[in-house]
């Protein structure tokens, strides 16, 4: 696994990734849901859509919207197997470590609290 400060710093160099923010809907639920509710469900949606060994529609199961959790997904590049092996470099063909999870939603804690900073 990749350490986060040399995960940021890639990060930041790509055009892409750089582009996603969280939408005033999704600062508000941030906003009135927490962070310890939004974790819990960054949580949920990993173990259940990232952590299997052949994850359903992967490379296409993360929504661009609509939760706080995806749009970091996408801006972490921990939106499917294929970005966290790229980015990560956590293997595809098999299912996740509880410590490769926690990685992944400290990487998605890492830019939610990011976030809130801006104006």
């Amino acid at each position: 696994m990749r350490e986060l400060d040399d995960l940021f710093a890639a990060l930041s160099q790509s055009s892409f990734r750089r582009r996603f923010r969280l939408a005033p809907a999704e600062r508000k639920y941030l906003a009135t849901r927490g962070f310890a509710t939004v974790l819990r469900h960054a949580r949920e949606l990993i173990a259940q859509r990232l952590a299997p060994a052949e994850p359903a529609k992967d490379g296409r199961q993360t929504p661009y919207r609509g939760h706080p959790v995806f749009v970091a997904q996408h801006a972490t590049a921990t939106c499917c197997r294929g970005c966290l092996e790229k980015w990560h470099r956590i293997p595809k063909g098999r299912p996740l470590a509880d410590e490769e999870q926690a990685h992944v939603v400290a990487t998605i804690e890492r830019w939610l609290r990011a976030q809130d900073r801006q104006p």
